[in-house]
């Protein structure tokens, strides 16, 4: 049963929210999508602070529009989904490229996305899901900062280690 345009302007403001507090979105194409296989990305995306959603190019093309951002949805063939990372910018690229992935047969690829309110291609979509996540990116950056920290306490502990050393051998030596 086709929607009022009473509800299609209810769906509108509730994608514009989503537009407006979304870090990131993904588009992506689903093709012979199961419910099953649906429920457990939505369940995996929620899990990290997204969303998925399925909506009509139409109204996709009107909820961007609405927030300055231009985006072709004429020329993404298919259904369109849009996910929307509210935490993390990578999250969404990474947690639908590993449940593709997982897939026998992929049943969703990347059309393109938005990233710091621009359209970003699939090709940069593919690229930022192989990113590590940002819990990584921080891990390696206290490492780095730490490593001449260590490096240093290393360097000074080795002079009292030598100096025990030597003082541990003229006990020796005397007795």
């Amino acid at each position: 049963m086709p929607k009022t345009r009473a509800q299609k302007q209810v769906i509108l403001e509730g994608l514009g929210e989503k537009v407006k507090s979304a870090k990131s979105v993904v588009f992506a194409k689903f093709a012979k999508l199961g419910a099953k296989e649906n429920e457990d990305l939505r369940k995996r995306l929620k899990a990290e602070g997204g969303e998925y959603y399925v909506a009509k190019k139409t109204l996709l093309n009107l909820a961007f529009k609405d927030n300055n951002q231009e985006v072709d949805f004429k020329n993404m063939d298919g259904q369109v989904a849009a996910v929307f990372g509210y935490q993390d910018e990578a999250a969404p690229a990474k947690i639908v490229d590993t449940f593709r992935k997982e897939m026998e047969e992929p049943k969703i690829f990347f059309l393109g996305g938005i990233l710091e309110n621009k359209f970003i291609s699939k090709e940069m979509v593919e690229s930022l899901a192989k990113l590590p996540s940002k819990k990584e990116l921080y891990a390696k950056l206290v490492g780095s900062l730490n490593a001449p920290i260590s490096g240093f306490v290393n360097v000074l502990a080795g002079n009292l280690r030598g100096l025990v050393t030597c003082l541990k051998a003229i006990g020796e030596k005397k007795v």
